[in-house]
């Protein structure tokens, strides 16, 4: 089993051209190659320009999404937490709302998964109707990898 992530922000400003969010985007290459070379890496989502910023996979435009597949939840948190994605992570409050629910969701996908949007809004969303579960959870309230199926078991393709 593999760890999958999905983090979506709310921007502050209109669009991701806008002047407030140009520390944030000037810092986006170097953070998304940094994933890319740690440890226990293994996907994320892109689009135009080599990150998932162009992407507006929900009805609001100004939500921008981040998601990716790591071995390990141990890889995931060595990352966020341990490598210079945390002082990214500190400043986040210059570009993005403050949220009102959770934003953040963790779930264990089969070995070659490579989830869409789509089954990760559907984590979210239950993670924030239901709580912490082995389906959808967080860094504070984890699960150990078991053997459930996708909320979708039509959704998402394997790696080749």
């Amino acid at each position: 089993m593999h760890l999958a992530q999905l983090n979506i922000s709310r921007m502050l400003a209109p669009t991701i051209d806008h002047p407030i969010m140009a520390d944030f985007v000037a810092q986006l290459a170097t953070i998304n190659a940094l994933a890319e070379q740690s440890e226990g890496f293994i996907w994320r989502l892109t689009g135009a320009g080599n990150d998932a910023t162009s992407l507006r996979p929900f009805d609001d435009d100004r939500i921008i999404v981040n998601m990716s597949v790591w071995q390990s939840l141990e890889h995931l948190q060595a990352f966020v937490f341990r490598s210079m994605h945390t002082a990214v992570m500190k400043n986040r409050g210059k570009w993005f709302e403050k949220p009102k629910e959770s934003m953040t969701v963790l779930w264990w996908v089969p070995t070659g998964h490579q989830p869409t949007v789509d089954e990760a809004r559907a984590r979210l969303e239950h993670l924030n109707a239901f709580g912490p579960s082995p389906r959808a959870f967080t860094f504070r309230n984890t699960w150990p990898a078991t053997d459930l199926a996708p909320l979708d078991e039509s959704s998402g393709r394997t790696f080749s």
